[in-house]
């Protein structure tokens, strides 16, 4: 341990380095000046976004990516209103993050001081914890406990209060934590052989992968124990980058618009393994797939935190477990008895095969489906595909075939906007691998002023912007329930090629199918040579609102 006489901004920045932070996003604010001051001369980056939705959810992804808490500052006020955004995302995603908020003076709290904003009562249904720290002296205990609330038990948001006089105050002989490690929950033996007996004994199983607590190691264990035992595994909602999707026992992902065929594997299951995922909204399907409390099917959860185990969903077995410590006990268990039929998992897989198998035409003379094949057969598997909210995203995760960890960052809370930074955080936790941000018209238009991030910090990200003219989801809603009616979801768009060009960025207008591969490999050059981000605006025919249905059939009612 080291004794270091700072102040609290220092201590601040101190504390930040030992826990092994290199990165902080944020949105500079007058009300934690001495943190800024303090990070002029530390090995920690302060990356500056032009929002604080941008940065709470630049944060967000890298830690989704590393598993490490994401951190970011915000001011008192508006910035701390405007950093909701990220949070929530944080809080659905089972994210660990870490947010700091500049705080007015405390001599002025409870008197509606400028910007005065009440942490506790602000964050409180959406932060895991929060508090401000109202003592110099308290800082290592305070970032120490939120770094390991954010990451105990299930994952999520923790925001610290900083108090601008609290910043300038001097703290002496103060121990300063080294290190950081997040607390790892363990299955027990018996519950383990009780697992294996109920799995070997099925005859339809069915495993569901999802939530956060995983790496590339806990992968690669589950993949093995799926092999060992026949066990056809799917995807929770935007958590594809769990399982290899050409990987033979690979059934698909239980996401929006889920393949009818994976939905009734899924109610004819006998056994349901499911790991690190809540089985929420969309995987069940609006809480249809599974009768509440007590499934049909017999339920094995595997959860980190314990209060998750039957506050839906009654399981035959639960195991309070991180996915990590989860997979590493897989291989201590035994061989199955007997060899379960491998047409149960090549019949889930081949339809999925059908399923994510793209469209070739469609209406308009912009075809996604090619396009989708053509990035499929151009980029490496370690590419990470960040994107946000929106009828575009369909194209991502039914028809892209994730096969790394690692390699997907979408915001299981469906949070609009969050493509853009997100890509942000990905690029920068990841430097040496490729990032492509697929987003929409409405989508990008939420965060768009991160283009101006990318482009400072000449950032090699690749922005492919899916422009129909609309909210696509909304719109489709909009007809299927008032055919005709429409009202609000109309958007007039700048040209995204030309505006990328003003930032210095490569931009180009795709309007055509066959133009579409040649521009994209202009774009990769740009990025290659590190000259910063490039964007693709690929101008969509509005019937063409989803892979299977036009626009027109949809109010139709087709």
């Amino acid at each position: 341990m080291e004794r270091i006489t700072a102040t609290g901004g220092e201590w601040v920045v101190g504390c930040l380095n030992r826990l092994g932070v290199r990165r902080v996003y944020g949105v500079p604010g007058e009300s934690f000046l001495p943190v800024l001051d303090a990070l002029h001369d530390s090995a920690i980056r302060f990356v500056g976004c032009r929002h604080e939705s941008g940065a709470t959810m630049a944060a967000e992804a890298e830690a989704k990516l590393t598993g490490r808490p994401g951190v970011a500052f915000v001011t008192r006020g508006p910035g701390a209103t405007n950093a909701m955004a990220g949070l929530h995302v944080a809080q659905q995603d089972s994210t660990p993050l870490v947010l700091f908020v500049g705080q007015i003076a405390r001599g002025t709290r409870h008197r509606e001081a400028f910007q005065e904003v009440d942490v506790a009562r602000l964050f409180g249904d959406v932060a895991k914890w929060a508090a401000d720290i109202t003592r110099a002296d308290r800082v290592p205990e305070m970032i120490s406990r939120a770094f390991h609330v954010a990451t105990g038990g299930r994952p999520g948001p923790v925001v610290l209060g900083l108090p601008e006089d609290m910043l300038r105050d001097d703290a002496t002989n103060i121990t300063l934590p080294k290190g950081f490690a997040p607390t790892e929950l363990h299955p027990g033996h018996q519950d383990m052989i009780r697992l294996a007996a109920l799995v070997d004994g099925a005859e339809r199983p069915l495993a569901i992968v999802g939530g956060s607590c995983w790496d590339e190691t806990a992968v690669t264990a589950f993949t093995r124990f799926a092999e060992v035992r026949g066990l056809p595994v799917a995807c929770a909602f935007r958590r594809q980058m769990l399982f290899d999707h050409a990987h033979p026992y690979y059934a698909g992902d239980l996401g929006l618009g889920a393949n009818p065929a994976l939905l009734k594997r899924v109610r004819d299951a006998d056994v349901i393994l499911a790991v690190g995922s809540r089985l929420g909204d969309v995987p069940t399907q609006g809480y249809t797939l599974l009768d509440i409390p007590r499934p049909r099917q017999t339920l094995i959860h595997v959860h980190a935190d314990p209060e998750e185990l039957g506050r839906v969903y009654r399981s035959s077995l639960g195991i309070a477990a991180t996915p990590r410590a989860f997979c590493a006990a897989l291989g201590a268990l035994p061989p199955p008895l007997r060899r379960r039929d491998d047409g149960v998992v090549r019949a889930a897989h081949h339809a999925y095969r059908m399923w994510s198998t793209p469209p070739e035409t469609g209406p308009g003379a912009v075809h996604m489906g090619p396009i989708m094949t053509h990035l499929q057969e151009v980029l490496p598997d370690t590419t990470i595909i960040t994107n946000g909210a929106g009828n575009f995203a369909t194209w991502v995760h039914r028809f892209h075939r994730f096969r790394r960890y690692g390699t997907q960052a979408a915001p299981t809370s469906g949070s609009m906007g969050y493509a853009m930074p997100a890509a942000v955080g990905a690029q920068l936790a990841c430097p040496d691998r490729p990032v492509v941000c697929v987003t929409g018209d409405g989508d990008i238009q939420m965060t768009l002023p991160e283009l101006g991030t990318m482009a400072q910090n000449r950032l090699p990200i690749l922005i492919l912007v899916v422009n129909n003219g609309m909210y696509g989801t909304i719109r489709m809603h909009q007809e299927r329930a008032y055919p005709g009616r429409i009202s609000a979801t109309d958007l007039t768009n700048p040209d995204f090629a030309m505006l990328a060009r003003s930032y210095g960025a490569f931009g180009e207008t795709v309007t055509e199918t066959a133009a579409f591969a040649p521009a994209f490999a202009r774009a990769c050059d740009h990025v290659e040579q590190q000259k910063g981000p490039a964007l693709l605006d690929i101008h969509l025919d509005p019937e063409a609102i989803t892979p299977t249905r036009t626009l027109s059939q949809i109010r139709a009612g087709g």
